[in-house]
């Protein structure tokens, strides 16, 4: 292990700072929209894989297995943001950006080429967990790589603006899903998309790692990784992380948490509760996912750029305080009366609502650490957030329908995530007028 981090504060970095060129934007974003688009895709295709992957005698059965495998994938994360993280803190962001979206290409070609249980038996499903192991070890790294990456690359007056890049990259690659999602479910029939048709999102996605390896391997590391690098600061280690940095792990864990368990059931978890407690069909429930998602990729940037100007902490909290009372009335008001229309409304006041947390939320995140361990130190609170509350948020939310009876039970389990990222916000350390991140 490394030795300790020292007390004393890095040196200071320059304060011109390169302003982002358009490659590096890509390439801080493209990694983490692959990430995304996969498990929204899977998430949405969580009905046909379950028959094809994991049958069982009863519907309830084979569904909650292929939501398991779904969040198999999380337990990974943790490992590979530590290992991904540590790498990224001493081998520089560049290198761990084209490590991770090398390995995160071959998971998502597992699942895309995968055999069906009728055509190997258990080896089909047993191949759809390792590419998600794999998948998940490889992603544990890459919002932190990639965040880091891009804040430490962005004007200091645009930190937040550019950070949001990293969230619209993801509500992107989840629109993206969604339109995927459409158009297999609208243009086969229920025979072809078991037969073949469910594989052609994964497909599409899978043509998106060859060009996010092209751009990655021509960066420029950042100008605070190399300034540390320089400057003789011990590297980091994973216990004078825990040691010295407790209060920002635990700030950023509480944040993450808020947004995970939005993302996981507002948007992945949508169109499978809008099929099985509101009898939707599914083309129509992509339909409302997809108005909420254009709302979302649009607001983002603009709470991004807002939190340069007044800060992330008072919108974090004002989104906190907006989505736990906003939650309950409307799954009430869907559930009364199931309509396109109504689900639609439902999901654009949502996002809507979501995009004021994701704007700031990067940069909120990437700030609350010292460029020695930045990479490590979001890893490790994102990654544990994400696999307990997100990863298994669709498990949760379906067994919580199950044993309560209701099926509202996903608007409390929204509503406590919201009550974690208002305490989170009460102590984030505002950095948003700091000429340079240390």
């Amino acid at each position: 292990m490394s030795p300790p981090i020292s007390g004393s504060a890095s040196p200071p970095l320059p304060t011109s700072v390169p302003v982002p060129r358009t490659r590096q934007i890509i390439a801080a974003v493209i990694g983490n929209a692959l990430e995304w688009y996969d498990f929204v895709v899977y998430g949405f295709m969580t009905l046909i894989i379950s028959r094809l992957f994991f049958p069982a005698e009863s519907e309830y059965t084979a569904l909650l297995l292929t939501m398991a495998t779904f969040g198999v994938g999380f337990f990974m994360r943790p490992v590979g943001g530590i290992v991904l993280g540590l790498y990224a803190d001493r081998k520089g962001r560049k290198a761990a950006l084209q490590l991770i979206i090398l390995l995160m290409t071959i998971a998502i070609a597992m699942i895309a080429f995968a055999p069906t249980y009728a055509a190997i038996g258990v080896g089909a499903p047993l191949i759809i967990v390792l590419g998600r192991l794999l998948q998940g070890f490889a992603t544990g790294g890459e919002f932190a790589s990639a965040t880091s990456f891009l804040v430490e690359s962005a004007p200091a007056h645009r930190r937040g603006f550019f950070g949001s890049l990293q969230m619209v990259g993801q509500s992107v690659a989840a629109l993206a899903g969604v339109m995927a999602g459409m158009l297999v479910t609208k243009v086969f029939s229920p025979e072809q998309l078991d037969a073949w048709g469910w594989r052609i999102p994964f497909i599409i996605g899978l043509l998106i790692g060859p060009v996010g390896l092209y751009i990655r391997r021509h960066l420029e590391e950042t100008e605070a990784f190399v300034a540390v690098s320089k400057s003789g600061v011990a590297k980091a280690s994973l216990s004078a992380l825990l040691r010295e940095h407790t209060r920002s792990v635990a700030v950023c864990f509480g944040l993450v948490m808020a947004g995970t368990i939005s993302y996981y059931v507002v948007l992945v978890y949508m169109p499978t509760y809008a099929k099985t407690q509101l009898g939707i069909p599914l083309n129509e429930a992509f339909i409302a996912q997809a108005a909420g998602l254009v709302c979302l990729t649009v607001l983002i940037p603009v709470f991004g750029a807002l939190s340069d100007r007044i800060g992330r902490r008072p919108i974090l909290i004002a989104f906190s305080v907006t989505y736990f009372f906003a939650l309950y009335p409307l799954f009430a008001w869907v559930q009364a009366e199931p309509s396109l229309m109504r689900l639609a409304v439902m999901q654009v006041i949502l996002c809507s609502v979501i995009a004021m947390a994701f704007g700031p939320l990067s940069t909120a995140l990437a700030e609350q650490f010292p460029a020695r361990v930045r990479s490590t130190g979001l890893a490790l609170a994102y990654n544990f957030a994400v696999m307990i509350f997100g990863g298994f948020a669709s498990l949760i939310v379906t067994w919580l329908i199950r044993v309560t009876g209701s099926p509202l039970a996903p608007a409390f389990y929204v509503m406590f995530g919201a009550l974690a990222g208002f305490g989170a916000s009460l102590f984030l350390v505002e950095r948003n007028k700091d000429k340079v991140l240390h």
